[in-house]
């Protein structure tokens, strides 16, 4: 439970996104797990070091990205986010498998003693980058609990980034977040349109009224648009903590430094 008590706090939680590099396998893949786990740990030490309150791994380099890809992914992630479990054993530790390979997220998280996953298409229905992504609550959660992961908790996307919802065009962002909410999530978190891209902050005040669970940030977080986000429970950050602020480069020390002294003087 360590992410929700931290986000139980009056401020709001800085995550870092850890991605590794392309996994065995996919078409990217250049180099040996070894050396893709010791990028992820140098990677989650960079950003423990500078203050950071929790980090997700994530293989976003493994485009393009396969609904449920095969096993070896599964395999190399568990290995990745022990290793960064090692690394960080004081951090909370999440992992997210796109695309929407949220029952083996959940099975990593458990092997590898992480504390929460990010899942796509929790609830409803979408038509993403690879193809029609269907509602997985009612399989994912009663997977969690024949596995005994009911320690894992789940935050879920909603109406998600690089993803088209015409198919929900009549169900507001505040309906879908209550959606999550009713089928159990832990927490929402609120996208811009794609990666890098801010989100909405008069979603971010509707969702927040609509529902109890934590709300969280997961796109387009900056230095300069970060009072945008202070009332959500934590802001995920990825593409600005990299070199030059584009997610396919390596985490930038400074930026995650000057980031994190900066919101901690605004939580002052």
């Amino acid at each position: 439970m360590a992410l929700l008590r931290l986000l139980g706090r009056p401020r709001s939680a800085v995550v870092g996104m850890v991605h590794a590099a392309a996994l065995p396998g996919t078409p990217r893949s250049s180099l040996p797990l070894t050396q893709i786990v010791d990028q992820a740990c140098q990677e989650a030490e960079t950003y423990r070091d500078a203050g950071v309150d929790g980090l997700i791994i994530e293989n976003m380099h493994d485009l393009p990205y396969t609904v449920c890809p095969g096993p070896e992914i599964t395999a190399a992630m568990t290995v990745v986010s022990a290793a960064v479990k090692r690394t960080c054993p004081c951090l909370p530790l999440g992992v997210q498998i796109l695309c929407a390979a949220n029952q083996q997220a959940i099975a990593v998280a458990l092997a590898a003693d992480l504390d929460f996953i990010r899942a796509e298409g929790f609830v409803f229905s979408h038509v993403a980058d690879e193809g029609i992504i269907n509602a997985c609550a009612g399989n994912l959660l009663r997977y969690r609990k024949q596995i005994g992961a009911e320690n894992i908790q789940i935050f879920a996307d909603i109406k998600k980034k690089h993803s088209a919802h015409a198919l929900t065009a009549d169900v507001s962002v505040a309906e879908t977040a209550r959606a999550a909410e009713l089928f159990l999530a832990d927490g929402v978190i609120l996208t811009g349109t794609a990666t890098a891209m801010p989100a909405d902050p008069k979603e971010l005040k509707e969702v927040k009224h609509a529902v109890k669970i934590p709300v969280l940030i997961g796109s387009g977080v900056t230095l300069e648009n970060v009072r945008n986000y202070l009332d959500a429970n934590a802001v995920i950050i990825g593409s600005y903590f990299k070199k030059e602020g584009y997610w396919a480069n390596g985490v930038d020390p400074d930026r995650v430094k000057k980031f994190m002294d900066h919101i901690r003087k605004l939580r002052e």
